[in-house]
């Protein structure tokens, strides 16, 4: 059952009616799509001379960092940095990011995200792309502030409401317990789909104990019931002989998602897992650099990709990988795995790209497994109604960061001279 049933409540947002915004310039249009393709590029009218980042500020815990930035006539935007050790991401923010983006153009800055990755060659890898998220999703924010228009319709998409699997992040938790919080979720919000754990995480083929993964999977999925959009996550736990084992469990109770089934960073593993199923297997969670998706979808490893977009390095960086996912003919299931900003920023992607996938991840943890996540936002964005939930028409991401809780954190800034 969840523990924080009030975040699902409906949400009654001021209806804003926004300036017109910039214009799309896309590249060849996809057959059977009404969006541009995710590498459209978003052109801005022309201005005497650029709005001019002058101030980036950080407001951090150990589990999550928020970033304002100001330009110099003003303007503001709120970005996150990714979850988890972000006290440490803070650093690398101020220290290898903020420095390049200071003075840069606050409106036309995917270069600006190239360019700060150039400028750091010598270290590649995640915690550089989870602090430049920070400045990518602030930027994001501020330009659909200025517009009076969200995310989602800059990217060339619209507002509206998102399908939501509701996602157990629970092992340590019984298979009859999982059943009847799922059997919750599903008559309570409508849920229609629905994600649960296999194995151990990074598990070397055992289980979070013996004979777990065999009852948690028929278990479940009878108390689901037919008509439900069953997942099951691996998290690197199985060796190819032992993943295909599993999945032709899967396959026998009527799953038809296997995610990250084999080590994340052995992509032959998993497309050895997926030559061998039906069902669809799913990942790329963790991967953050192009190199490693263009090694993914070459070894033909995943039928559906799912990049995180704190992960990657913002939205910038994660529409590249629905670009690349698109010419390999794949939808894109983004891991969304906290009620931080990413599910929000997952949600206006969805929104707008092409090749999105059935479905947004949604976290059904509450503070007994999440308690750094309460309390962020005023309101309730996350509000789920008949399984959906709703990218609403408030400018950027929507959302409001709590006052209280900013007042709390460690603050740092960096700023022009």
């Amino acid at each position: 059952m969840c523990h924080d049933q009030n975040r699902f409540h409906p949400i009654l947002s001021a209806q804003i009616s926004p300036p017109e915004s910039c214009p799309v310039a896309t590249g060849p249009a996809l057959s059977g799509n009404d969006h541009p393709p995710p590498t459209a590029r978003l052109l801005c009218p022309k201005r005497e001379r650029p709005m001019k980042i002058v101030k980036l500020e950080s407001f951090t815990t150990p589990a999550v960092s928020f970033v304002r930035v100001t330009s110099d006539t003003g303007a503001e935007g709120w970005g996150q940095m990714s979850t988890y050790n972000a006290d440490i991401t803070a650093q690398v923010f101020h220290r290898q990011v903020a420095p390049h983006a200071l003075g840069t153009d606050a409106l036309d800055f995917e270069d600006t995200i190239r360019r700060i990755y150039e400028k750091e060659h010598k270290f590649p890898g995640s915690y550089l792309r989870r602090a430049q998220t920070g400045l990518d999703t602030a930027l994001w924010d501020l330009r659909g502030k200025l517009e009076g228009k969200p995310v989602a319709t800059l990217l060339g998409g619209s507002p509206g409401k998102v399908r939501a699997y509701a996602s157990s992040m629970k092992r340590d938790i019984t298979p009859a317990d999982e059943a009847r919080r799922f059997q919750h979720l599903r008559d309570t919000f409508g849920f229609t789909a629905f994600k649960w754990r296999v194995g151990a995480e990074c598990g070397r083929d055992n289980d979070e104990w013996p004979g777990r993964t065999e009852e948690v999977i028929p278990v479940v999925s009878k108390a689901l019931g037919d008509g439900i959009d069953k997942l099951v996550d691996g998290n690197s736990c199985y060796s190819p002989a032992r993943a295909i084992e599993v999945g032709r469990m899967l396959e026998d109770n009527g799953i038809g998602h296997f995610e990250e089934p084999c080590p994340y960073w052995h992509p032959d593993q998993t497309a050895e897992v997926r030559a061998a199923l039906a069902l669809d297997v799913a990942g790329g969670e963790q991967d953050c650099e192009f190199s490693s998706w263009e090694l993914m979808f070459d070894r033909r490893a995943v039928d559906i990709a799912q990049p995180d977009i704190m992960y990657m390095g913002g939205m910038h960086r994660t529409l590249e990988v629905c670009r690349m996912a698109a010419a390999h003919g794949l939808p894109v299931t983004p891991h969304a795995a906290n009620l931080g900003l990413v599910t929000i920023c997952t949600m206006h992607l969805l929104r707008a790209i092409p090749n999105a996938g059935k479905y947004l991840e949604f976290s059904i943890e509450g503070p007994d497994y999440y308690p750094w996540q309460e309390g962020l936002f005023l309101g309730q964005p996350y509000a789920i109604t008949d399984g959906h939930a709703t990218v609403t028409d408030a400018p950027g991401w929507g959302v409001e960061i709590n006052p209280g809780w900013l007042d709390k954190a460690q603050y740092q800034v960096s700023a022009m001279a």
